[in-house]
């Protein structure tokens, strides 16, 4: 990912000091299983874990010896034996490339999940605060674009605070299933190693044995990470597009934070632009199309081939690079969003009292027509307001006999009342966050 849009820590995780510190603490623990079955003596193990180290002159090494071999983990083998001397001669002792590869992998995502949930547990609270902030600011409910009914302006943000705590238990489950690892050998029959070494070295790393392996663990855990924060960003896109909808000049309910010294347009000096928020949703495009080829990984040839391999080094750092990177994107919008409710006000005033047209329906329903008779009257008369410069629904309905000879002007009046469409919002409330 670029460094435009790469966070520090999450960074760090998938720089190559880090991947190939990962590889040479699965070896040293590899090292150590086979030290407490003694197929390596003391004072050689000991010299391995005082000698070995991955810096950047390392890394430098390894590509120097990779550009030789074309093979990274025997550049990676070659280099830290170099470090080791004799000694060296133990380290990468009976197993193959992918033992080290994606048992090294598991502890890469497990450290990157870690993060991610940590993002998403400082993301929570700012819904939840923003959720309780306005839960009184009455808006308009919108579908297909177009006025429905009234709503709080904070059942938005409970919305997204319930979802981003289903992305959390996926991101945890994920974690659970990623967190194994495999020394199993050339095909999974552990045929120069044996078994009391994966569970030995797994232990040390902290890692669950993959119950069979081949020579790869399977590709399914991966997708399931990698469609995971797929999800996650899907759901940090439909936060976005809302708040984008949402600064429409036309709509202007709220808006993204725009800082002193912020320039909009090269061209136009007055556009507040949404910028944040299209950069949410242009990354979430990105994640999702590398969850495509995670799913594609999960068919390889036979026990392996290495299809997935060049997939994986662009797509599983990028992704959660770019997810780490839009969900503390999406905590800072929120944070500084600008909220306007009088505008809510106001545009809630351009469908002329529309939206009580379902409420007049029940009431014509429970004096006794049929829907379709209810209905035809209600929409006769919400299709005479909106087509009639300055009459407004409640007129319109008081306006017709037909109307008026089964619901009183009192009963009307009381009809439109917004409030009527908010009673149970404290319910959803208590439902999601227990209290109201």
């Amino acid at each position: 990912m670029i460094k435009r849009y790469t966070r520090e820590k999450m960074g760090q995780v998938w720089s190559e000091v880090n991947k190939f510190q990962k590889w040479l603490d699965v070896e040293i623990a590899i090292c150590k299983a086979w030290n407490k079955l003694g197929k390596i003596p003391d004072d050689a193990l000991r010299e391995i874990i005082e000698k070995t180290y991955i810096d950047e002159k390392v890394v430098e090494r390894i590509h120097e010896l990779d550009r030789i071999y074309n093979h990274d983990v025997l550049a990676f083998v070659t280099a830290v034996a170099e470090q080791v001397g004799e000694n060296g001669r133990y380290i990468h002792l009976g197993v193959t490339s992918s033992d080290v590869i994606d048992t090294a992998l598991g502890l890469l995502m497990r450290e990157a999940i870690d993060i991610l949930i940590e993002d998403i547990d400082e993301l929570l609270p700012v819904l939840e605060e923003k959720a309780f902030k306005y839960k009184e600011t009455v808006m308009m409910g919108r579908t297909h674009g177009v006025h429905a009914e009234p709503m709080v302006f904070g059942l938005k943000f409970a919305l997204w605070y319930e979802e981003m705590k289903r992305n959390r238990d996926r991101l945890e489950h994920a974690k659970k299933n990623v967190s194994v690892g495999a020394i199993s050998g050339a095909v999974g029959t552990y045929s120069n190693i044996p078994p009391e070494v994966e569970k030995i070295a797994l232990q040390e790393l902290g890692l669950d044995v993959e119950p069979v392996s081949n020579q790869v663990v399977q590709r399914d855990r991966h997708a399931e990470f990698m469609t995971t924060m797929a999800i996650t960003a899907s759901s940090l896109e439909k936060i976005a597009v809302e708040i984008r909808h949402l600064q429409r000049t036309e709509v202007l309910e709220a808006q993204e934070p725009f800082r002193k010294g912020q320039r909009g347009s090269s061209a136009m000096p007055h556009k507040k632009n949404p910028i944040t928020c299209e950069r949410i949703t242009g990354l979430a495009r990105v994640i999702r199309a590398n969850s495509i080829p995670a799913m594609e990984n999960i068919a390889l040839w036979h026990e392996r081939d290495i299809s997935h391999s060049s997939v994986e080094r662009v797509t599983m750092p990028d992704s959660a690079i770019a997810l780490d990177y839009i969900l503390y994107l999406t905590k800072n919008v929120l944070e500084g969003l600008v909220v306007y409710p009088e505008r809510m006000k106001k545009n809630m005033e351009l469908s002329k009292g529309l939206f009580f047209s379902s409420k007049v329906l029940v009431a014509l329903v429970e004096k006794g027509l049929s829907r379709d008779e209810a209905y035809d009257i209600v929409q006769r008369n919400a299709m005479k307001a909106w087509d009639t410069e300055g009459l407004m629904f409640k007129d319109a309905l008081l306006q017709d006999p037909e109307v008026t000879s089964m619901i009183s002007k009192e009963e009307i009046e009381k009809i439109f009342d917004v409030n009527t469409f908010l009673k149970n919002v404290p319910h959803i409330y208590l439902r999601v966050f227990g209290r109201y």
